[in-house]
């Protein structure tokens, strides 16, 4: 598996002046954003902020405590048989997965798994991200529909 790293999500307590402190403040420029989440382009990556709740929801996680870790790191990919390819690549090197494949959705597909201290990664295909050969991320596309 290539090392790349695409997306960091970190979990907000108030997602609103969380989002309002990094556009407002640090000037930096959505990239995308709804009710829910909003990105930030980093050279090369994405930041995104979700809600802590959210967040753990989505790690299937309890939000309090040392069962969850507020951030998400994420490694994107340009299609469905690249997630499957790696997470059979991880299977066979007994990486513990916490949760398998599954298509959310607004389309695509992810899965997480962790690493040896515990902190989760998750492999998605994501149709709004597009990443270059080197998975650099290129950009997030419009979600305010979603």
């Amino acid at each position: 598996m290539q090392q790349r790293l695409s997306v960091i999500m970190l979990a907000a307590d108030d997602l609103a002046t969380l989002r309002n402190f990094y556009n407002d403040v640090l000037d930096w420029k959505i990239e995308a954003a709804n009710k829910d989440i909003v990105f930030f382009k980093l050279n090369g990556i994405l930041l995104g902020l979700y809600g802590r709740n959210d967040l753990a929801k989505f790690h299937h996680a309890n939000p309090e405590g040392s069962g969850f870790r507020p951030f998400n790191m994420a490694l994107m990919v340009n299609s469905r048989a690249e997630v499957e390819n790696i997470y059979d690549e991880l299977c066979r090197k007994s990486v513990k997965i916490v949760h398998e494949i599954v298509e959310p959705p607004f389309g695509g597909c992810y899965f997480l798994f962790a690493d040896i201290e515990g902190n989760i990664w998750e492999i998605s295909y994501n149709p709004f991200i597009r990443v270059d050969g080197s998975g650099n991320v290129l950009g997030h596309q419009p979600i305010d529909h979603l």
